[in-house]
């Protein structure tokens, strides 16, 4: 493992050993890894806003690579479908029914739609935003 990863992993004090153990767990993986903890920390959260500001702080200290971060926003958005899903078995009782259920299909057959056309992606994209930004 990088050393400087380890040492600026080192000087986050989060002062939350979950919070901590969560940061720790998608600051070491990339990729595909990066879009689940993505889903997985907006769904514990429940705040895609949460988990993004994260994930910029991490980039913006250099301990997370921006292709990265940018599939772990990716997997943020996928983890906001956690909530109507969440709503939806709340009100019906269990599993969403009727327009429940179709508003949480619609939702997450979109964010996953758009996840997956842009993942494939991720580098491209984060080659651009250099680009533009530098």
């Amino acid at each position: 493992m990088d050393k400087k990863l380890w040492k600026k992993v080192g000087k986050m004090e989060l002062g939350n050993p979950v919070l901590t153990t969560l940061v720790g767990l998608v600051v070491f993986y990339i990729g595909l890894k990066m879009f689940a903890g993505g889903i997985i920390m907006t769904l514990l959260w429940q705040s895609s806003s949460l988990s993004t500001t994260a994930i910029i702080g991490l980039v913006a200290s250099g301990a997370v690579p921006l292709p990265a971060a940018i599939a772990a926003v990716l997997g943020a958005n996928i983890g906001t479908t956690g909530t109507i899903w969440l709503a939806g078995a709340l009100v019906s009782d269990g599993m969403p029914k009727g327009d429940t259920l179709r508003i949480a299909m619609a939702h997450t057959g979109v964010n996953l739609l758009m996840a997956i056309s842009l993942l494939p992606f991720v580098r491209p994209i984060a080659q651009w935003i250099t680009k533009v930004t530098t």
